[in-house]
């Protein structure tokens, strides 16, 4: 794991803000200025980053929500730790890619037995988000995707925003965005749990 000092952070902020600005014509999103005092990143580089392990911790340390976009998840670890969230009495959604439905691994089922709401993006060629916000606070992103592989295989990277209201309210209004074009998901017939 890799912590970003706060002068590089500041220097990224620069250099990444202006992308936030929601503008029609080209859908991209500013947010104004704020105080990072108590915002703090986590990056992560696969394989063996730690990465999977670092998303588990988050989710267990979640209070009240966790909010899912993911193209490709099959990550049994990662499923469990959404499985005992909503077990927790957590409100847990997630959005996936329709590749999803047919995919040898996919934990739509596992998900749906712990009674988390799983929604299929339905208008996009591809979903390819990996996003998880929690709380309404922190945002996990990255090229990271939710499998073993992104994990034990893969060149990945891991953000990990804590503390970032205004970040996890963009992501959030994203997140509904596309929630009001996908479908509620049916059980598949996965290979495995």
């Amino acid at each position: 794991m890799f912590k970003l000092p706060i002068t590089t952070f500041f220097a990224f902020a620069i250099a990444v803000v202006p992308v936030f600005s929601r503008d029609q014509s080209n859908n991209a999103q500013t947010l104004p200025s704020s105080s990072i005092s108590e915002r703090k990143i986590d990056v992560y580089f696969s394989p063996n980053g730690g990465g999977e392990q670092a998303i588990v911790k988050e989710l267990s340390q979640a209070k009240k929500s966790v909010l899912v976009l993911a193209y490709s998840f099959t990550s049994a670890p990662i499923a469990q730790a959404l499985g005992q969230a909503k077990d927790r009495g957590l409100d847990v959604q997630v959005i996936l890619d329709k590749s999803q439905k047919r995919a040898r691994y996919s934990v739509i089922n596992y998900l749906q037995s712990h009674g988390i709401s799983v929604f299929i993006d339905i208008p996009h060629a591809i979903a390819h988000n990996k996003v998880m916000i929690i709380d309404g606070q922190d945002v996990i992103t990255g090229s990271y995707n939710f499998t073993s592989s992104a994990e034990k295989r893969n060149a990945e990277n891991l953000l990990i925003i804590r503390n970032d209201s205004q970040i996890a309210t963009v992501y959030t209004r994203e997140w509904h965005h596309l929630n009001n074009q996908s479908a509620l998901a049916t059980p598949t017939a996965s290979l495995r749990q």
